[in-house]
């Protein structure tokens, strides 16, 4: 089946604009930052332009995953095929954000991010943060989130009745025009995504301060190079097992890491990186099926993430933990890691999950990372979104279903 036209060039969007995107999205954070800093009291106002872009795309995001899906699963003839990449991804999601996670309990370990100043944790604590309010909103959200697993398998059970069907052709067809209308409308509205970085930053600067990171630096920092560790060395030695290099897939996926980064959701690229996986060939059953499955079972970030905010806390407010209790926050963390499924502020909703279930951290710990979780969240997102673009290419060459496009070369230089 054609999918020339869920690409960009397809949308009638400027050329020019997308090429130029990642520089109009730097200088947008970076008048962002200028006036956080400078003008507080109108940068904090200017949040509604990065959660007002956030509430326009959310209604077309869900159909569009959930439409992917069904076209992905009802194109592969072999229903035996669907289990078999069904199965062998999860396989891939759970050894990879396990050892994700085992890394981040590494770093946190050995760095020991939580040792500061403790004269510091008063002037970084947000005072209208209440601790009730964090776990109610949790327990709440923990169930609302769990919608992309719910889509997940409702779509799979439709593209496996689709592809029962007679008239499967025709049906698809119908769902692929649907799905490029709403993906026209989507490219029209990623127009605004530097009016969306401009505010989301703005008002991060004006309600943290760049100050207020500094105490905080060396969680910041554990969490950002243990993250970096992982997709330049885990990730890039995978792909180039199989001799894809990862800067270049980097490079070709710039424009999406820069909305992700603005957005705080990996939601947001959701059909780019579709797209862009098709296009560099990948099996569009196997893209179909690992990226939707990878939004709620392949996110590393969180993995990372999880492990080092929790041992931070532990070693701030100085209690002793054993090997026990490192395993059993390991395990523990294996399931509450899939709760930060790629919508904003669900990676903090996953922290206090996993504060609550473990009854052994005070809820004060989570205030103080609240206030810089905006700040962990674009490192979060990002390390997600390139493991789930990972395992597509992973998976659709351990399948034998790659068939490289020769105008987009990721392969390693001779």
């Amino acid at each position: 089946m054609d999918t020339t036209q869920q690409h960009p060039e397809s949308t009638g969007i400027p050329q020019k604009y997308l090429k130029n995107l990642a520089a109009y999205v730097t200088i947008a954070l970076l008048l962002g930052i200028a006036v956080g800093h400078y003008y507080p009291e109108q940068g904090i106002q200017l949040d509604f332009l990065g959660s007002g872009f956030l509430y326009l795309i959310e209604p077309l995001i869900q159909p569009i995953i959930f439409l992917t899906i069904i076209i992905g699963v009802s194109s592969i003839d072999n229903l035996k095929k669907v289990s078999r990449v069904g199965f062998k991804a999860l396989v891939y999601f759970e050894i990879i954000t396990t050892l994700a996670m085992i890394m981040g309990i590494m770093a946190a370990l050995f760095i020991e991010p939580g040792k500061i100043e403790k004269s510091f944790i008063d002037a970084a604590l947000p005072k209208h943060f209440t601790a009730t309010e964090s776990l109610n909103d949790g327990w709440f959200n923990f169930i609302i989130l769990n919608r992309p697993l719910v889509l997940v398998l409702l779509a799979v059970i439709t593209g496996v009745l689709l592809s029962l069907s007679p008239g499967r052709a025709k049906y698809v067809t119908t769902l692929q025009k649907i799905m490029t209308f709403l993906y026209k409308i989507l490219m029209y509205l990623f127009l605004l995504i530097p009016v969306a970085a401009f505010g989301g930053m703005a008002y991060a600067v004006s309600r943290f301060g760049i100050h207020s990171l500094l105490p905080l630096g060396k969680l910041l920092a554990t969490t950002y190079i243990t993250m970096a560790l992982f997709v330049f060395v885990v990730l890039g030695l995978l792909l180039r097992y199989y001799n894809i290099s990862l800067w270049k897939f980097l490079n070709y996926i710039k424009e999406e890491l820069l909305i992700v980064f603005s957005t705080s959701s990996s939601r947001t690229a959701f059909p780019l990186i579709v797209a862009k996986l098709e296009k560099a060939g990948c099996s569009k059953a196997v893209v179909g099926l690992s990226i939707p499955l990878g939004y709620s079972f392949n996110l590393a970030g969180a993995s990372i993430f999880l492990p080092v905010c929790t041992l931070f806390v532990a070693q701030l407010f100085d209690i002793p933990l054993t090997l026990h209790d490192i395993i059993t926050i390991g395990l523990v963390i294996m399931v509450t890691s899939k709760v930060a499924s790629g919508i904003p502020g669900s990676g903090f909703i996953a922290l206090t999950i996993t504060f609550t279930t473990l009854n052994k951290f005070p809820l004060e710990g989570l205030a103080l990372l609240f206030s810089i979780d905006k700040f962990m969240n674009e490192a979060r997102t990002i390390t997600n979104f390139i493991g789930n673009g990972v395992a597509v290419i992973i998976i659709s060459k351990y399948e034998k279903d790659f068939e490289p496009n020769p105008e987009i070369d990721l392969s390693i230089s001779k």
